[in-house]
Parts: C-alpha cells; structure tokens; sequence
C-alpha cells in the first residue's frame, strides 16, 4: 500500500501508535461506540486504575508491572515493523482518554506505586514508552507524540503539567508535540469555538522549546496559516475537516495563491485549465460573465 500511495504523490506517510486502555472494547463511532457486550465479542480493557470511564462502562482491570512491560514492548514492536514498512513519521497518542493519557491523569491514574500520584509518577510510563519507541525508530524520521493538554476539569491533567511533560519528552529525543485536549471522560472537552486547542500548543512551543502542532477546529485555510505566521504553532493537523473536503491541500493552496502538483490524472480540474473550477467554488456571477464573453 505505501508502494502504491508513493507511485501517485509525494505526501510523506505517518502512523499512530495507541491503546485503548479503559475505553477499548466497544462499538465504532457511527454505530455508537457504546461498550461491546459479551455476545458481541467484549474483551477485557486494562488502565493504571480500577476506574471506568464512565459510569455504564465495565471496570478495567489495573495494570501491574508484567502487564506494562508487555504493552511497552508492544509499542517497540509496532514501531519497528513501521520502520521496516518505510514509514516516514511515527506518533505516539497519549491524548483523549487513551492509555498512556489515563496514566497522566488523575482523573484515570489514582495508583500508589511510583507510577501514580505526583507529576513525575504520572508522567513516568508514558516517558518510558516514548523512550522505548525513540530506541528503535530511525534517528533521521521524526517521532511525535499527541497529548492532551488538558482535562478541562478540576483535579484533572493541566496545561502548566503539560508544559512540563512536553519539555520532558524533548530530552528523551522526541521531535514534535500535538497538542489535543480532553477524552479522559466523557464531559471533559473545551469550548467548541474555532482554534481553541491553540493556545494550549502555543504555551508548549514557547515554555516546553518543543515544535508543536495545533489542532481542533481548523478547517478553513486562512485559519490554519495565520496559526503558522503568528508564531502559534510549527505545523496544523485537520482531521474532519479532510472527512469533509478530501482535496482540502489543494483547494488551500489555490486559497493561499500557492501553486502545487496535481497527479497526472487530475491536471485537468486545476484551476486555470478547468473553466468549471470558479463555478464549482461558488464564483456564479464571473463564471457566467466569461462563459458570455467566450461565446461573443
């Protein structure tokens, strides 16, 4: 498949490193992502603490040492088959109520053992993953990690605990943070206002030294690029926003007046050969007027 993806484009190829933790087991998202029942093939989740992640949920069972050593071996190993496969970019997702998160949080993580309570015990398996990872991917392809810098709860995992973690993770040779929010409960997420994660990248960048990626409500592509020229953030994800428009890039480019390559297929719908492309993005008026004007 990555053969066949680079036969087309130049676009480097990424993959995300995860697990579940207490919020495996469950139905996909558009068929409700409530948890499986036992007839539909549950299985049992793990996550530092006897805690579900929500009150109908199953309780997970607590990791022990011999289990967490078991997971970290499984994250080196699915890098290292990445690596071999020519993956260009590795990230490792400690964010939205995902395993490695449930460990910095003390909302998911109310263990005893030197892996719970302060920062530094919350912190120190998802550094120890990350460690491992870095180990074994190539020095010279990029390691990122997402994290979410906030719980937005009380009690909860902080943007000043983030900044912290962040600078940690740069010592231990990992290149980039994507900076998400929330999922370690179902009533943890931010106001749902366009950009509101940048601020958050923005402390990392500036206080943690680490290049950082900004994400969440993003979509439009003056939005992304004034993140990059007021110093915000080093890069942007968009994730929904490609669900909704799959040549999002290409229109962006055209929006930013940038020029890029089109497959040898599509060279025909650029905008200067394809009369249809104003048209197609609304401009009725001046479509018309040079269609009329072509026709005199």
């Amino acid at each position: 498949m990555l053969q066949t993806c680079r036969a087309f484009g130049t676009a480097r190829i990424g993959i995300q490193l995860a697990h579940a933790g207490r919020k495996a087991s469950v139905h996909v998202p558009w068929q409700g992502g409530r948890p499986l029942g036992q007839a539909e093939g549950a299985w049992e989740a793990v996550a530092p603490s006897a805690l579900p992640f929500a009150a109908e949920w199953p309780v997970p069972r607590p990791l022990d040492g011999a289990a967490m050593s078991r997971i970290k071996g499984a994250f080196v190993a699915a890098a290292e088959r990445a690596a071999r496969l020519g993956v260009d970019v590795a990230e490792i997702h400690c964010a939205h109520g995902y395993l490695l998160h449930e460990f910095l949080s003390p909302i998911a993580n109310q263990r005893t053992d030197h892996y719970g309570g302060g920062l530094d015990n919350r912190m120190r398996y998802p550094l120890e993953v990350a460690a491992a990872v870095r180990e074994v991917w190539p020095a010279e392809r990029p390691l990122g990690l997402r994290v979410s810098t906030t719980d937005w709860l009380d009690g909860g995992f902080t943007i000043d605990e983030a900044v912290v973690f962040a600078a940690a993770l740069r010592v231990i040779g990992v290149d980039y943070v994507c900076a998400s929010s929330g999922g370690i409960v179902p009533e943890s997420a931010g106001p749902p206002e366009p950009g509101y994660q940048v601020p958050l990248a923005r402390r990392i960048r500036d206080e943690a030294g680490m290049p950082v990626r900004a994400v969440g409500l993003i979509a439009h592509p003056n939005q992304a690029d004034s993140v990059i020229r007021d110093g915000s953030a080093d890069m942007v994800a968009l994730a929904r926003a490609f669900l909704d428009d799959p040549r999002w890039v290409w229109h962006a480019a055209e929006a930013l007046g940038v020029t890029i390559a089109y497959p040898p297929q599509y060279q025909r719908c650029r905008p200067g050969v394809w009369p249809g492309a104003p048209l197609a993005r609304g401009e009725w008026q001046a479509t018309d007027e040079r269609v009329r004007l072509r026709s005199a």
